[in-house]
């Protein structure tokens, strides 16, 4: 059960990263019956951290902090060599006793440096990938992820791709209502990768204009339709041309992979909270058939409907 979080921060630490970390299991949210974690902010020494923006911030806690902690973040410095052992040995520990450790951006050198990284995949922001390789190349770098989920280690791309990796965490933790209730609060997608993809390939965006937000909002209260392009450029008073150059621009992707993405998050959330039959939520989602949801499952989630169930929601009823 996750309940005691620890952020690590070192000297030129990154605000932003430090933020998404703060607000994400910082905050009280017990009014809305959301978890409290006993969060704690640690360093290599209590006392006044300087961090990147110029300003400083008081940490109250050493690395003894990290003893007790169920997560333990490493969030983004200019620092890339030259750690404590304390600190070092403190995360190695964290790891042997069952702890989870997450790195924002540049937080993997720290995590490199404890070992952590020796014989799994992660990631680290795409300017780091090269030299992050080359420090520790025993690690294998995932460079077109936003995050890797390798168990007790996760790693994450650079700033905002913290908030994917830390609500992921929430989400395993404790549940895709939490994590959605979260993202809520803080006016955020539950999860851009549209589900719990171990390797996250890319995000499935929100248009930035708003010339299809109508219609995308539409699409996504009638997933069980059938939605051919000529069909959407109609409702839309677009060509179909038109209208898929336009999709592609205020998306970033095209109509037929923004879909599939949005049926899989509602066959993902049918699973974690229903007893329907796999074959329901397949005709339910517009996928029609059990075949091809376990298809587009294995495609973009590496796993399988009843595998995901299980995960996400314990023993499913027989499909």
């Amino acid at each position: 059960m996750l309940k005691d979080v620890v952020v690590v921060v070192l000297e030129e630490a990154h605000p932003f990263e430090l933020g998404v970390a703060c607000e994400v299991f910082g905050l009280d949210r017990s009014e809305q019956g959301l978890p409290v974690y006993d969060f704690a902010v640690a360093s290599d020494r209590p006392g006044p951290i300087r961090t990147h923006a110029g300003f400083t911030i008081d940490v109250p806690h050493g690395p003894e902090r990290l003893a007790s902690a169920d997560l333990v973040i490493s969030v983004a410095s200019h620092r890339r060599e030259g750690y404590p052992p304390e600190l070092l040995l403190g995360l190695r520990q964290a790891v042997e006793r069952g702890a989870r450790v997450l790195s924002i951006c540049s937080g993997a050198y720290l995590l490199g440096a404890a070992g952590l990284l020796d014989g799994r995949r992660c990631t680290t922001h795409w300017r780091h990938v090269d030299d992050l390789a080359a420090r520790f190349p025993l690690a294998t770098l995932e460079p077109d992820v936003l995050y890797v989920d390798e168990g007790q280690v996760v790693t994450s791309a650079g700033t905002a791709a913290g908030i994917d990796a830390c609500l992921h965490i929430v989400r395993q933790e404790q549940g895709s209502e939490v994590a959605r209730a979260i993202a809520r609060r803080m006016v955020v997608a539950p999860h851009r990768d549209g589900g719990q993809a171990q390797y996250v390939e890319r995000p499935l965006p929100e248009a930035e204009g708003d010339s299809l937000a109508g219609l995308l909002d539409w699409m996504r209260h009638h997933l069980d339709q059938e939605a051919t392009v000529d069909r959407l450029a109609a409702r839309a008073h677009m060509s179909p041309r038109t209208f898929a150059r336009r999709f592609q621009q205020e998306t970033g992707t095209t109509p037929h992979r923004w879909l599939v993405g949005q049926r899989l998050l509602q066959a993902q959330r049918m699973l974690e909270s229903t007893d329907e039959t796999v074959d329901a939520i397949a005709s339910a989602t517009g996928f029609g058939n059990a075949a091809a949801l376990r298809h587009h499952f294995g495609k973009w989630l590496s796993t399988t409907p009843l595998a995901y169930r299980r995960t996400f929601r314990g023993p499913s009823p027989v499909d």
